[in-house]
């Protein structure tokens, strides 16, 4: 019995082994960049990077990266003037774009289109309207001189919180541990296909969640209703508590969103307030071609090139 044991950690080690060679010799496990917090509390990435992601189980995206001195993942340098037309663009993991060569991204697209111009995305996963507004409040000086911005807003994520805080979960996967972790490439692999998903689940208390969700069930349809209005209008009030505190500057700033997914309550604010909105849901609901990847929600090349389009159109008319 303890030679079988033995024999199976022994063959156990070298499958592992031969696993992990295969996923670097094949580039499946992407490359993970490293993530910091600056001297303003800006969560961004660690200047000058370069590395390629890697999604779908297959290999099916993959995409070249590069962050560029201030931290974002751009063909270019952010360098705005008075002797210039720029435009900046601000999100999440949409508009950061890892699922495009950076070289393609919708700033390069939108540049193809209006030569003149230089477009700055300032795109990071996981940002809300708060970390998008704290960036600019930050970097204001530089962000003054930019002529346009486009500030990308899902009113069901992106409204959550009424100030700002810095997310100490996410930079959390900077830990030694994590780090080290990261090393093995058949790890990030496996964690990116969702073999590890189950571990996952079971550890962080799927009883609980099993439990909330029966709770769920028993609530009736007006009460449900009730709740997700006091929601919308939580996340309304969110909005205003951000802009009041870091300022907006209606003739320059614009927002990014889809109108299908977007409360009807605040749109009827925006309209009623001034804010000016680009919805980008017309031209994905008429196009013939998909606009996401096959396996996540992000844009894909296609419904990249919409959006820069419909920003491009934006600025003409201004």
């Amino acid at each position: 019995m303890i030679k079988l044991i033995k024999k199976s950690i022994l063959y156990g080690f070298f499958l592992i082994l031969a696993l992990e060679i295969l996923v670097r010799v094949f580039y499946l496990g992407k490359d993970n960049p490293t993530r910091y917090l600056d001297q303003f509390s800006v969560e961004k990435w660690e200047p000058n990077q370069h590395g390629f992601s890697i999604t779908g189980n297959r290999k099916q995206n993959f995409s070249e990266y590069r962050i560029n001195s201030s931290g974002f993942n751009s063909y270019r340098e952010f360098s705005p003037s008075l002797n210039k037309t720029e435009i900046a663009i601000v999100g999440d993991s949409f508009i950061e774009g890892f699922h495009q060569d950076y070289y393609n991204s919708i700033g390069k697209k939108i540049e193809n289109l209006l030569p003149n111009i230089e477009v700055y995305e300032y795109g990071y996963a996981g940002y809300d309207m708060a970390d998008q507004l704290h960036l600019i409040y930050q970097y204001k000086e530089q962000f003054e001189l930019v002529d346009h911005v486009v500030i990308n807003l899902e009113f069901s994520t992106d409204l959550t919180r009424s100030e700002y805080g810095v997310i100490r979960d996410r930079l959390a996967l900077e830990s030694r541990t994590n780090k080290l972790l990261k090393k093995s490439k058949l790890l990030v692999y496996s964690k990116s296909i969702g073999v590890l998903d189950p571990i996952k689940r079971f550890v962080s208390g799927s009883i609980i969640f099993f439990k909330q969700l029966l709770n769920k069930s028993e609530i009736n349809t007006n009460k449900t209703k009730a709740i997700a209005l006091k929601k919308e209008n939580k996340y309304i009030d969110n909005f205003k508590s951000l802009v009041s505190h870091y300022g907006y500057d209606k003739d320059r700033f614009v927002l990014l969103l889809d109108t299908k997914t977007t409360s009807p309550l605040f749109l009827s604010y925006l309209n009623r307030n001034n804010f000016e909105y680009l919805d980008f849901s017309k031209a994905f609901e008429t196009s013939d071609t998909p606009t996401t990847l096959i396996y996540d929600k992000h844009w894909n090349n296609h419904g990249r090139s919409l959006i820069a389009h419909l920003i491009t159109e934006y600025i003409r008319k201004k």
